[in-house]
């Protein structure tokens, strides 16, 4: 009975997974196949960026960091809140303990009035997290066309590669292609949007953000468009995964210790099995 019992659990699962496997090819093999939208047709996939972080010996590039931070400092920070990275954190990037001091008074953090108990704000210490520009989302969405802008701790976790759709999407602003408006006559942008082939929809609340010059880099670096979109898509990737570097060189003797295991496992077993002789087949 049990194995009659087995069997039919064995079956019901190689059903299943069947089933599982012949529905996602036909929605694989017949995906857009359909009536074509505007969405499908010019949304288009990341730019390539490299990034120092990249790759199995990716290091930090300290400068890019802190030019990235600069710019969600004077930039992103008027919408976008990052309340997942302490100001204490920035000693990752090269500051030291009186120039995080000196960061963190410069922002304005939640407080409680020692006297009133009422709510007030103070200026931040090193313990303190980056503060919303916002005291709640009906004020953030009132402020922006009614779209909540992202929190951007982890937003290039939260991303599909991450990092690439930031940077594309800082950078790829345009008009939207007459091609468009051709074969879609009724995908104009809204009033109070705007086109962006990177976006998943072509249109969102946030207008281009970047300017060229905007920031004015203290190591003499051009601040154009491209180089603030890379910098601060490096600083995101940075305060989304801070680890990811030591990760990485944690990983490396982590697989060379386990492939020399292995190599002495194979040995140590042809060791302790030498002696034994395989039994003769009897025809």
């Amino acid at each position: 009975m049990i194995r009659l019992f087995a069997i039919a659990g064995g079956l019901f699962f190689t059903v299943a997974a069947l089933w599982s496997f012949v529905t996602g090819a036909y929605v694989a093999a017949t995906e857009g196949l359909g009536e074509e939208t505007a969405e499908y047709a010019f949304h288009e996939h990341p730019k390539d960026l490299h990034l120092a972080s990249d790759g199995v010996f990716g290091k930090w590039d300290v400068n890019q960091l802190q030019r990235g931070y600069q710019v969600y400092k004077e930039v992103c920070s008027a919408c976008h809140s990052m309340k997942f990275v302490a100001f204490r954190n920035l000693a990752d990037l090269g500051y030291n303990e009186d120039e995080i001091k000196a960061e963190a008074a410069n922002w304005q953090v939640p407080g409680i009035d020692p006297n009133t108990g009422e709510a007030t704000t103070r200026p931040g210490l090193p313990t303190d997290y980056f503060p919303s520009p916002y005291p709640n989302n009906v004020a953030a969405a009132a402020a922006n066309n009614n779209a909540i802008p992202p929190d951007l701790s982890l937003i290039t976790k939260a991303r599909h590669n991450g990092s690439a759709y930031l940077y594309s999407l800082l950078t790829g602003y345009q008009a939207q292609p007459a091609a468009l408006l051709e074969r879609f006559p009724d995908s104009k942008t809204p009033d109070g949007l705007h086109y962006n082939p990177y976006f998943p929809n072509l249109n969102l609340a946030m207008a281009a953000p970047l300017n060229p010059e905007q920031v004015a880099y203290a190591d003499g670096t051009a601040a154009t468009v491209d180089q603030m979109s890379q910098d601060v898509s490096a600083f995101l990737t940075w305060t989304a995964e801070p680890t990811l570097i030591e990760r990485k060189q944690t990983g490396l003797p982590v697989l060379g210790f386990l492939l020399f295991a292995t190599i002495l496992a194979f040995f140590a077993k042809k060791q302790v099995w030498a002696a034994v002789k395989p039994a003769k087949r009897k025809d």
